[in-house]
């Protein structure tokens, strides 16, 4: 039987019953449609992530203060204060590839403008920190390289502490105290968002790290080291350069745990990213349960087909129809249903996943990918459940089918 005929056939006898046809193709399309839309949801907060991630700035490497073992106790990152200022300058002296080093001190406290008051972050900074995090500034200018080795009584603001300050005044020249000292505020840094923390990075002070160090926070050592490398590549010789150098300034010995800790962006992305992964394997998951029952739906349609036409299977079989001949005629059914169901599905995601994020706030992000392999399921749904019910009419006796009443 040629393939033009076949799907003629099979669409005359789907349309007979088009209720039962309707209803039949509405499990694979819910189930195509769940799909697209629920692995949307996954790929969009990954997305999200990804871009909070990259807020962080192109080739960074973090260095945390911590991960040391003391008394049987091991500390977490900025547990312990094992970071000097001579460590961020031996790295911004002898690892290659280095273009960008911020000390980095982190603390929060209230800050006030006239009658206003604030609880924010205070972060201590150099001057690179703003090219390393490439975060622009909105109005004004940054500290300057002087600023921060004469411990100036300079900072720069986020765009939510400007605005709870100073509402819609500008803050730019204005005096914040911190701590009871008057810094002058030079800019106000672009919005970010929310961090892949969950926190907003527009909440925030920065000064240079010898004013937090001297004026506000106080101590010696440093929370975090930032280092920006020049060119991607080097980034894994640029980490063990780190790692060995500060291990040979601490004096720890081989087989000694670090009493730091040295991540990678990309690192750091991965780890953030995990969970997303899981989340949208899980959801697509979910959703393909919908389309296994609507393969099972199928199948039983198609059983129920192969008995109301029983007689007509008989007729064919008698007239010289061969055995593959019915087999292909009710599988080409059961794929049509499927194909369709498919592509109606498509649209059904693709329709489904902006009413999540308009009513649900879920961030989407469609992928072919995702596209592609719900149809391909669907009609590879529309093979495996169709092909029984086709090889049982293919098996029936022409005898014994035109005797069926």
């Amino acid at each position: 039987m040629r393939i033009a005929p076949t799907f003629n056939v099979a669409y005359r006898a789907l349309r007979r019953n088009k209720m039962r046809s309707v209803l039949t193709a509405l499990g694979i399309i819910i189930g195509v449609g769940a799909v697209i839309a629920m692995v949307g949801i996954g790929n969009g907060a990954k997305a999200q992530v990804e871009a909070q991630i990259a807020s962080l700035g192109e080739n960074v490497i973090l260095i945390f203060s911590g991960s040391t073992t003391s008394s049987g106790i091991r500390t977490g990152w900025g547990g312990a204060g094992t970071l000097k200022i001579e460590d961020a300058e031996a790295i911004r002296r002898e690892v290659p590839g280095v273009i960008g080093v911020s000390e980095e001190v982190v603390s929060t406290t209230q800050v006030a403008a006239g009658n206003q008051n604030w609880f924010t972050r205070i972060f201590g900074e150099s001057a690179d920190y703003f090219d390393i995090r490439q975060w622009p500034l909105a109005d004004g200018v940054p500290f300057t390289p002087q600023d921060v080795r004469s411990a100036n009584k300079v900072c720069v603001i986020g765009h939510t502490t400007a605005t709870q300050i100073y509402g819609n005044e500008n803050p730019i020249g204005q005096i914040l105290r911190i701590k009871n000292v008057p810094f002058t505020i030079t800019g106000v840094l672009t919005p970010k968002g929310l961090s892949p923390q969950g926190v907003d990075q527009d909440d925030i002070v920065v000064m240079p790290y010898t004013s937090a160090m001297k004026r506000v926070i106080g101590g010696t050592t440093l929370r975090n080291i930032n280092v920006q490398i020049g060119d991607p590549a080097q980034i894994p010789a640029a980490q063990q350069q780190i790692i060995s150098l500060l291990r040979q300034r601490h004096n720890i010995r081989p087989g000694r745990d670090d009493d730091f800790t040295v991540r990678t962006q990309q690192e750091i992305a991965e780890t953030a990213t995990a969970t997303s992964r899981i989340m949208t394997v899980l959801l697509g998951a979910i959703a393909g349960v919908s389309l296994l029952v609507g393969g099972i739906g199928i199948m039983n349609i198609m059983l129920v087909s192969v008995t109301e036409r029983t007689r007509e299977i008989g007729i064919r079989l008698a007239v010289g129809a061969r055995g593959r001949d019915v087999l292909r005629q009710f599988l080409t059914e059961a794929v049509l249903l499927s194909v369709v169901g498919g592509a109606l599905g498509i649209g059904t995601g693709f329709w489904l996943a902006p009413l999540l994020t308009k009513f649900a706030g879920f961030p989407t992000l469609i992928s072919n990918a995702s596209v592609v392999m719900a149809f391909t399921v669907s009609a590879i749904i529309g093979i495996v459940f169709g092909f029984f019910p086709a090889l049982k009419a293919a098996r029936l006796d022409p005898i014994d089918a035109l005797r069926y009443e």
